[in-house]
């Protein structure tokens, strides 16, 4: 009983701190190579390894980066902005402080609004954008989990360290396990649009930690909140927030206190674990990095980022949502791939005010398109000869009765592997829909004289039998005949006889 109670009386305070790797030739502050996969310390250089007397120089298409992203999501960039050095020590941080940025981030303030899964739609302010250099990866063997407690030794690889890091800070505005993951997805799509990042958490280019606390319902103060790591996947931060969500209330239901500490997502176990205190704020002792001059950020300069900018996933989604009145599942489908989205809107916008003809493309696209895409190993994206005008030569076919909807498919697959005007192909090799009554009736009156056994099928009841006689009129007419038309004859011709 107390459970629930506690339950109805508390809501989650949930903040989101994003770590991405940016999209990048070389690395932050050196020359090396920005790549994912290559063997342990081989993407390496003085200034990676803190060699005494290697000098820093920052990555401008980095800084473009950042500044873009804090541009797409309605961001403030300010004119001036500095490095600052975090000091802490760490095996896989070669200096023992981090080239990061404190008091002047790149961006500050910003919103990410996301559509639920059911279309609603919510949003959550940005702190700050900031950009920094990554550290190595430690690896830490025998523990048999991974962890580093109960390890026998660890081997660091130094070909991350200096790849250029962007951390995104919420604000603590979201309520649920929902939100967070549904502002994930929509963070993660706005990078993905921008081009600035592979956003794969797999290869660990998006990091995300989950800050939770909870408090009262109609309180404004904050109760004390955990930060919780080790999430590999959007399912596991949703997991991971749900079940610590849960923890904090079970221990105040118990009438204890939840300490404030950061704690690690056990997969497996479908629970968090402590990793260790953060009762006291740590002293990362910043201050301005004396090797990098601060960075001036010109109106002009920022002005042409902005004009550069793009489609961003909300509004694609919005657009599309209007045009297309598909359902959630079906945006977020498309949502999730830019260049699917793009070749969708292209096509719409031939077509302008015209739903009938932007569901049909939208049906098109994520049916038979992604089929055959799907059957060759590509993606819209990589092939060249569907075209959003081609595609909507073959939707504008379909919908008038030009050609049957056999013809549609074979003529789409057709277009697909060669290229070439739908409309052209018909009338070259005569492709065309046979909607004549009086020819599509002399093929209706041959069929029934072929097949008696249909006949007295249908006659006797068997309903069926109808598609039976359809299908020897598509035989016959070489699948050009109108099979709505071509039942009606033989329905009106049988009752005759």
């Amino acid at each position: 009983m107390s459970g629930t109670v506690v339950e109805q009386a508390y809501e989650a305070v949930i903040g989101i701190e994003c770590h991405v790797e940016l999209k990048t030739v070389t690395k932050m502050f050196c020359g090396c190579r920005n790549e994912f996969g290559g063997d342990p310390d081989t993407q390496v250089c003085p200034v990676c390894l803190a060699l005494p007397g290697a000098l820093p120089v920052p990555n401008r298409v980095a800084v473009e980066h950042v500044v873009r992203a804090g541009l797409a999501l309605g961001a403030v960039i300010p004119p001036f902005s500095k490095f600052d050095r975090k000091n802490y020590f760490y095996p896989d941080m070669p200096k023992n402080y981090q080239i990061s940025q404190y008091d002047m981030p790149l961006v500050s303030g910003g919103v990410v609004r996301f559509r639920r899964d059911d279309g609603s739609e919510g949003s959550c302010r940005l702190t700050r954008i900031h950009l920094e250099e990554d550290t190595g990866k430690s690896t830490h063997m025998g523990s048999g989990d991974g962890r580093i407690a109960g390890s026998t030794h660890s081997l660091v690889d130094f070909n991350r360290a200096g790849v250029p890091l962007m951390e995104v800070v919420s604000e603590p505005e979201l309520r649920s396990a929902e939100d967070a993951v549904a502002f994930l997805e929509y963070l993660r799509l706005t990078f993905l649009y921008l081009g600035i990042s592979d956003v794969k958490m797999e290869e660990g280019s998006l990091r995300c930690d989950a800050n939770v606390s909870i408090r009262p319902v109609g309180s404004t103060e904050f109760g004390a909140k955990t930060e919780i790591k080790n999430m590999n996947s959007f399912r596991s931060v949703g997991r991971a927030i749900e079940s610590e969500i849960e923890r904090q209330r079970n221990v105040i239901a118990a009438g204890g206190r939840v300490p404030q500490e950061t704690r690690g997502w056990d997969e497996a176990n479908g629970v968090t674990h402590s990793m260790r205190s953060k009762e006291q704020a740590h002293d990362y002792r910043y201050f301005p990095d004396p090797d990098l001059v601060p960075l001036t950020l010109a109106a002009t300069w920022v002005d042409e980022l902005r004009h550069g900018i793009g489609l961003v996933p909300i509004v694609a989604y919005e657009r599309l949502e209007h045009a297309c009145a598909l359902a959630p599942a079906q945006l977020r489908q498309l949502l999730g791939d830019p260049a699917l989205a793009r070749f969708l809107l292209a096509t719409v916008e031939l077509h302008p005010d015209d739903g009938a003809f932007a569901q049909a493309a939208a049906n098109w696209l994520l049916g038979d398109v992604l089929r055959i895409l799907n059957e060759r190993g590509t993606s819209i994206g990589a092939q060249s000869t569907l075209t959003p005008r081609t595609l909507a030569e073959c939707a504008e076919l379909a919908m008038g009765g030009a050609i049957t909807s056999k013809t549609a498919k074979e003529l789409l697959e057709r277009v697909m592997s060669e290229g070439g005007s739908p409309k052209e192909i018909v009338q070259r090799e005569g492709l065309a829909q046979l909607s004549d009554p009086a020819a599509v009736a002399q093929i209706v009156a041959q069929v029934i004289s072929a097949n008696a056994k249909s006949v007295a099928d249908f006659q006797a009841g068997k309903e069926n039998a109808i598609k039976a006689l359809v299908g020897q009129v598509m035989k016959v007419s070489k699948g050009k005949a109108n099979p709505q038309l071509a039942e009606s004859l033989l329905r009106e011709r049988l009752k005759q006889t």
